[in-house]
């Protein structure tokens, strides 16, 4: 009888052995971009104690681990090699006895890119409102261009989750059409400027706050004071893409540990009235990708937050938080700012010129990331000011300046002496120095105080040689 029985199970061991595969998450599939040069994690299921055998199309060799013994999960590192123009793509075959094929795959630069709905925001639009000469780039999106494409679908969770929706697509009409048009632009520029693959994912959620995107173990860490019992069933979830962690469960933690180039960073808008935290909660959260992804020195682009009403079009909510974005840059190593002061819309907290975003971001990486340092990328900042005969003096960060049009007074620029009150300003640059801005007013005598783009709705006219526009700023320290 106990022979029997050993019999038994032993043939119902085999069956599952023989029945098992291995399982990959949908982030790796068919048409992915790997990242060059590197160790790129792979992973996924297998029958539990089984040994995985990984072997790729661009090397000899072959990869071996052995699945968890009791839930079948591993994890592999594979070398890639430097990706080049002429490079094909290649197969990849995992088999734990029986052989799964990924094909198609490339060697190139892969970045995330993630945020609200001005990352959300596709490339074909919203309703009534377009994303400003989205066209010509959808329908020139060809697969034969080196250009891949993976969007996570938006799902809110409680508990991390292993597994998401959404798997790699080629560069096609469609698929450019449906992916976000900050990080198509984005990738578009790349893509052209370093002549190698690019793959994108794009893991955005419209009305996000930063703190959602944050692991459990960050937020009761770093920041107790918020009240998250609700992933332990204790209460009822008030919002499901403003409460902590609830996006990063479902929308990050299914794609870790895929290897990646960087981040881009499109959000804040939901998080206004707390510039001072985010400060801290954007550090946090960038500390926690680069640990995740395994790539502590991952550059790390964002985009400041464009002017709009807010609910007061003369506030100065926007201001403080940029000035808050701009603080960041102190504290959070390898990172950059594209500056939006300059292309806002009144009527819609979605601005249409997402290439100008796009470009902005792309223009960061490929100055401080590919060699192209030719390029003064990073915005013109506040260095110093000058009262002189009534006037105030703003010197920046760069050897000169140019304006919008050419000749113009420059938009933006506010004064006020000991009374805080502050009024328009007229504002030229200096004839000595191009680098200096000369900013006044009738109604302020005895000026003490500047500020530039610091309104809630404002429009810059300010750049660098490159069309890089000034940062948003303030002289003053008064309080908020």
């Amino acid at each position: 009888m106990k022979k029997s029985v050993l019999i038994a199970s032993a043939i119902l061991f085999l069956c599952s052995v023989l029945d098992a595969k291995v399982t990959l998450p949908s982030v790796l599939s068919d048409n992915m971009v790997l990242q060059q040069d590197t160790e790129v994690a792979l992973w996924g299921k297998a029958a539990p104690g089984r040994k995985v055998t990984i072997k790729v199309g661009w090397s000899k060799g072959k990869t071996v681990v052995t699945a968890d013994p009791e839930t079948g999960k591993w994890l592999a590192r594979v070398a890639t090699p430097k990706a080049s123009p002429e490079a094909p793509a290649y197969d990849i075959t995992i088999s734990d006895g029986e052989a799964l094929t990924l094909h198609d795959v490339l060697i190139g630069e892969v970045w995330f890119c993630s945020g609200q709905s001005n990352m959300e925001m596709p490339l074909k639009g919203y309703d009534s409102q377009p994303a400003k000469g989205s066209t010509a780039f959808i329908l020139r999106a060809g697969e034969s261009r080196p250009l891949r494409i993976c969007n996570i679908v938006r799902r809110s969770s409680i508990t991390p989750l292993e597994e998401s929706e959404g798997s790699w697509k080629l560069h096609s009409p469609e698929s450019a059409a449906n992916t976000s048009a900050t990080a198509y632009y984005f990738a578009e520029a790349l893509q052209a400027a370093i002549g190698i693959p690019v793959g994108i994912i794009v893991s955005s959620w419209g009305g996000s706050s930063i703190e959602t995107w944050m692991s459990r173990e960050v937020i009761e860490k770093e920041f107790p004071e918020y009240n998250i019992d609700y992933l332990d069933g204790k209460s009822e979830v008030t919002h499901k893409y403003h409460n902590p962690c609830l996006l990063y469960n479902g929308q990050v933690n299914p794609i870790v540990p895929y290897t990646i180039k960087g981040m881009i960073w499109y959000q804040g808008e939901t998080n206004l009235h707390h510039p001072d935290k985010y400060i801290r909660l954007q550090e946090a959260y960038v500390r926690m990708m680069r640990t995740l992804f395994n790539v502590p020195d991952a550059p790390f682009y964002f985009v400041q937050i464009a002017p709009y009403p807010y609910g007061k079009p003369n506030g100065w909510e926007r201001g403080y938080f940029v000035e808050g974005q701009q603080k960041s840059l102190a504290v959070i190593p390898h990172s950059g700012m594209a500056v939006t002061c300059d292309v806002g819309e009144y009527g819609t907290i979605h601005p249409c010129n997402k290439e100008a975003v796009g470009q902005r971001l792309a223009l960061l990486a490929l100055s401080h990331d590919y060699g192209k340092g030719v390029i003064a990328a990073d915005a013109p900042t506040y260095k110093s000011m000058v009262v002189e005969d009534g006037k105030i003096l703003i010197k920046f960060n760069v050897d000169g300046l140019n304006l919008n049009p050419m000749g113009a007074d420059i938009a933006g620029f506010e004064i006020a002496g000991e009374d805080k009150e502050f009024h328009k300003a007229k504002a030229r640059l200096s004839d000595k120095d191009h680098s200096v801005v000369v900013v006044s007013s009738p109604d302020v005598p005895q000026p003490v105080a500047v500020r530039y783009c610091f309104r809630n709705w404002c429009n810059g006219g300010l750049y660098n040689n490159f069309g890089i526009p000034a940062a948003s700023f303030r002289t003053d320290d008064w309080a908020l």
